[in-house]
Parts: structure tokens; C-alpha cells; sequence
């Protein structure tokens, strides 16, 4: 019996496009409206480690599908470099550790993994939860 072969992914703006913040979306624009290339933006913002801005430019860039997901997986991996790096300056500077960093690289990798599989990755910017008293 044959393996089953995975279904390929549905196409990137598709999938992540509902992702993108509306102030992500102007970034887009203004880069394409100043004539910018848009490839080669999401490649210095990728080096960066800025997935949201990557994730925007990607969504109006004309690359390939697979392409667009390694990019927005380097970024993420690039921002989880850089918050290791915070994290272990922090803890250096400080004489204790800072976990919550540490969690949010781990979360950074997570994200590069489904990215490249062509998984949904969860909303990283999140509205802080409403404070309720009683």
C-alpha cells in the first residue's frame, strides 16, 4: 500500500494573509509606493528578525510559494536569535535569568518549523486579555 502524499499547502496569502496588521499592510504599500523592491526588503527585514513586516511584504511580493515561507521562517528564527541574545545580556547584566524571553524564542522556532511545513501559525501579537473586577 502506497504512503499518502501530504497535501500541499494552501497558497501563502491565503493562509497567513489574515495575519497581517493593518499598520503592516500600510508598511506594504509604502514600500511598493516608493518604488522599493519588495523581495529584497523582506530579505533585510528578514536579517533583521522582523516576521510581521516580513509577513506583510510577503503577502504583495511576487516570489515563489516556497520561497515566501522560508523567508518568513528565517525571520522568525533571526527574532528568536536576537531574544536569546537579549535574554542572555539581561541575565548577565541582572544576575538572574529571564525566562519569559527564553519561552518567546522557543515560540519564534515553533513558528519557523510550521511555517515550513505549510502549517497555520498562531497570531504572535496578541491583544493583552481585558482586566475584570468583581
Amino acid at each position: 500500500m502506497a504512503e499518502p502524499t501530504p497535501a500541499a499547502p494552501p497558497p501563502f496569502v491565503e493562509q497567513y494573509g489574515g495575519l497581517v496588521k493593518d499598520a503592516f499592510r500600510e508598511y506594504a504599500a509604502r514600500v511598493q509606493s516608493d518604488g522599493a523592491d519588495v523581495a529584497e526588503r523582506a530579505h533585510s527585514d528578514a536579517a533583521r528578525g522582523k516576521p510581521d513586516l516580513v509577513l506583510a511584504l510577503l503577502c504583495v511580493a511576487d516570489l515563489p510559494e516556497g520561497d515566501k515561507r522560508e523567508l518568513l521562517a528565517q525571520a522568525f528564527e533571526r527574532r528568536a536569535e536576537v531574544a536569546e541574545a537579549t535574554a542572555a545580556n539581561l541575565s548577565n547584566e541582572h544576575n538572574r535569568p529571564f525566562p519569559l524571553i527564553s519561552l518567546e524564542a522557543r515560540k519564534d522556532r515553533t513558528m519557523a518549523r510550521q511555517v515550513r511545513a505549510g502549517k497555520m501559525i498562531r497570531p504572535y501579537a496578541r491583544a493583552p486579555k481585558p482586566i475584570t473586577t468583581q
